[in-house]
């Protein structure tokens, strides 16, 4: 039953490999480049991971408003091609922290333009 259901979170790629439907997302490099050289780096398209050179500082506002505001049209470009992808896209998941500026700045914006632009799916953040 479980692998039925694989397609919900994963896209199969050639040779039999799944590959997550997951969109990473930072204000600055460091973060993006711990989870590519890390052991689960190679499982991640390296398409989706979209991120800043500046970071935000722990500040909402930056993430929100200024560095975020920058990033935000490449975040939803990788997005829009992965909801594109689906055979039948029922909502999104958003894994985000609720300081900083990245998370609760960005992490806001990107979960408000993801509602203007899909506003008849689900949004389920945590």
């Amino acid at each position: 039953l479980q692998l039925e259901r694989v397609n919900v979170y994963y896209n199969e790629a050639s040779g039999g490999r799944y590959v997550p439907r997951a969109v990473l997302m930072d204000l600055e490099p460091g973060t993006m480049e711990s989870i590519r050289s890390g052991p689960f780096g190679k499982i991640f398209r390296p398409d989706n991971f979209v991120f800043g050179q500046s970071g935000a500082g722990n500040n909402w506002a930056k993430g929100h408003y200024t560095e975020g505001a920058e990033l935000i049209d490449s975040v939803l470009d990788v997005v829009r091609k992965e909801a594109e992808n689906c055979d039948c896209l029922q909502g999104f998941q958003v894994c985000h922290s609720l300081g900083g500026g990245t998370g609760s700045g960005m992490g806001t914006l990107l979960i408000s333009k993801i509602r203007e632009e899909y506003p008849d799916r689900m949004m389920l953040t945590f």
